[in-house]
């Protein structure tokens, strides 16, 4: 484990709107240290997203210093100390040192602070609560750089008063757990959100659907999902029953296989499709409307798939269905096929999917309408009769053959 950080290899810490933001706090005496995912993911190696900024200073004089330096600020969390500075498009949030006033388990009410240590002590876990100065030293008031070695996901404090505090702790300790953790999830940590979640209940579905997915995206959750599974939690933010085994058979051919995780799909395969209290997942989780066509969809699939496939019938299924959810339903199907020999074919399923161009149907309602038939839905029967004609027949390009099997279409619907 790095112990500093060296600007000149981190390339976050030294763009413009990073070297703004900082040099304008940290101006007549000001003090700024970046904080929580930048520091912990720099430290590991791995890509910073999100840059967050720590300060004594009140929110008034970070507004003042940032519009002094021609920076744009937005009071977007003003009450709890942020100010978002926007300079060529780019966010950085930038929060006053805080404590805890009071708590419901959703929001706090906090007082700004001047000290460090206070501030970190407020935090959820350890190494959340690094701080690195501008020329990258490093700040660790409880231990987060060893439990970041170690990847040992540790609460600050007491367990159940951090969970108390915010509810949504819960599911981060077992997101955090996924990307960061080895081994076992902490003891006291499970033992804390096992015994606290029923508190799960008080979240909105918007938080809890963002917790979620975040963790199932992990590149393996499998271990943190069946924690949450064993000590009862999923139960309490699912309205359905759970099956951990195509989940993880899933996980496993995205690892095997170097797919890009899904968690939208993953979270499909974790639960039944033959429980009728899975559609209320839509709403529960406050899904989008794509999320939600997408689990709707593929709970109630009942296409059966079988890994040797002759081609005519998957580009059949690939033209009813599309390219994404012909995919969606090999993937399932996948992670249902207990038989590991099965690989190679399933891969081609999806190869066969990825490299399809969806045929165009060549004839269209004026054709319809031109070979005798009145405008109404027999123009659609007939259309859609030479259609199925067409696909069974895959997708013949034979303009003789479709003008004969319009002629007899037309005649039967005229008869």
């Amino acid at each position: 484990m790095k112990s500093q950080l060296d600007p000149a290899r981190e390339a976050w810490m030294r763009t413009k709107e990073v070297c703004a933001v900082m040099n304008a706090l940290l101006a007549e005496g000001g003090e700024a240290r970046f904080v929580g995912g930048a520091v912990r993911d720099a430290l590991l190696g791995r890509p910073v997203d999100n840059i967050d900024i720590a300060t004594p200073l009140v929110p008034e004089e970070v507004t003042r210093r940032l519009q002094h330096a021609h920076i744009a600020a937005l009071p977007t969390g003003i009450e709890h100390g942020t100010v978002t500075a926007v300079l060529d498009g780019h966010a950085l949030e930038v929060t006053t040192l805080r404590r805890d006033v009071s708590t419901d388990g959703r929001r706090a009410v906090v007082a700004f602070s001047t000290s460090w240590e206070e501030d970190a002590s407020r935090r959820d876990f350890t190494f959340n609560a690094l701080y690195a100065s501008f020329d990258g030293e490093l700040f660790d008031y409880g231990g987060g750089l060893q439990d970041l070695a170690a990847g040992h996901v540790r609460f600050i404090g007491d367990p159940v008063q951090r969970i108390r505090e915010d509810y949504l702790r819960i599911l981060r300790l077992f997101r955090m757990h996924a990307w960061y953790g080895k081994g076992e999830v902490d003891d006291d940590a499970l033992q804390g959100a096992t015994t606290e979640r029923r508190g799960l209940g008080a979240l909105s579905g918007e938080r809890i659907r963002k917790e979620f997915l975040r963790l199932l995206e992990a590149d393996n959750p499998v271990s943190a999902v069946l924690s949450m599974q064993r000590h009862k939690i999923l139960a309490e933010m699912l309205p359905a029953e759970t099956y951990p085994k195509r989940f993880e058979r899933l996980v496993a051919i995205d690892s095997g296989n170097f797919f890009k995780p899904d968690p939208m799909l993953r979270l499909i395969a974790l639960v039944s499709r033959n429980d009728p209290s899975a559609r209320r997942l839509p709403e529960r989780l406050k899904l989008s409307g794509d999320e939600r066509d997408r689990l709707l969809d593929l709970i109630d699939d009942r296409q059966e798939l079988a890994p040797y496939m002759p081609v005519r019938k998957v580009r059949q299924m690939l033209y009813r269905l599309g390219r994404q959810r012909f995919r969606d339903r090999v993937l399932l199907a996948w992670a249902d096929d207990a038989d590991q020999s099965n690989t190679i074919p399933w891969r081609a399923l999806l190869a066969l999917a990825d490299a399809w161009e969806r045929p165009r149907f060549p004839l269209s309602g004026r054709d319809v309408l031109e070979a005798g038939i009145p405008e109404g839905p027999l123009v659609g029967n007939v259309l859609s009769e030479v259609e199925a004609w067409w696909m069974e027949n895959d997708f013949t390009d034979d303009a003789l053959a479709l003008a004969e099997r319009l002629s007899g279409a037309v005649q039967r619907a005229r008869s």
